[in-house]
């Protein structure tokens, strides 16, 4: 079944779920984000008991779609606030969904991409996939995921990876905790399948349970922190500093940032 941007899958009680972009890396456009979440609705009141998502192609998710870039600086306010809203929904969606997810990381997974497949229940990772939150390499800034990277890495590590930009392979991923094992790129899927079918062993009402306490223990502090985020997302998107950033990045070229 093909959802636009997306591909749902059924094997059994078993659902893939893949990103269906792959002349753009699968990067998240406000389509691809809709169709992720039409996908999830279904996938959630179906009979799927797991669900795995991916990548077409050589990369799993390369982050915001580059017109969605060509006109972040542009937005008004108003504009911004509901694209922001839009982008943290499928995080939050993807972090408190009911029924295990689990991802296979093919490939790149940056920015909104990384969030995708950090959020999932439990990370495979391919050999050959990549990772970063490298938003502020052009000018803008990781509000919508710093809350999430907190609670998984911790202080210190979140400031490494959200402050430097810096892409990281999957081993690191996994030394990290963001990424649960790491396998060659011929056994990825295969190497979820097993990973569904343990979980598929278990009471389904009872990960469903495990699910909600677990999205539960700090909620109230989780959002706190993520509407600061939204406020801080919409704000900076109305910055020279962003307009510099991008107009850098869209012609290749390095970023000449105001001295302060």
């Amino acid at each position: 079944m093909t959802h636009g941007t997306v591909i749902l899958q059924t094997e059994g009680e078993l659902a893939i779920l893949t990103l269906n972009r792959p002349e753009k890396r699968n990067a998240l456009s406000p389509e691809l984000i809709a169709d992720i979440l039409e996908a999830l609705e279904t996938i959630e009141h179906g009979p799927t008991r797991v669900a795995i998502i991916t990548g077409a192609g050589q990369s799993f998710c390369a982050g915001m779609d580059l017109a969605a870039l060509r006109t972040l600086a542009d937005h008004t306010t108003a504009e911004n606030l509901v694209d922001a809203r839009r982008t943290l929904g499928l995080f939050k969606r993807v972090w408190s969904f009911p029924k295990p997810l689990i991802a296979a990381a093919n490939g790149a997974a940056v920015a909104g991409g990384c969030g995708i497949a950090t959020l999932c229940d439990i990370t495979i990772a391919s050999t050959e996939a990549k990772f970063g939150y490298t938003e502020v390499r052009i000018g803008f800034m990781p509000a919508l995921i710093s809350a999430f990277v907190q609670l998984q890495v911790g202080e210190k590590v979140a400031r490494d990876l959200l402050l430097t930009a810096r892409i990281f392979g999957a081993e690191e991923a996994r030394e990290l905790g963001l990424v649960n094992r790491v396998v060659p790129p011929a056994q990825l899927l295969s190497a979820a399948r097993e990973v569904a079918a343990e979980l598929m062993q278990n009471s389904p009402e009872s990960l469903r349970l495990t699910k909600r306490l677990l999205a539960r223990v700090d909620e109230d502090e989780l959002n706190r922190r993520l509407d600061l985020g939204i406020a801080e997302s919409v704000a900076i998107r109305d910055t020279p500093e962003l307009r510099e950033g991008l107009s850098a990045f869209l012609e290749k070229r390095k970023p000449g940032w105001a001295r302060r």
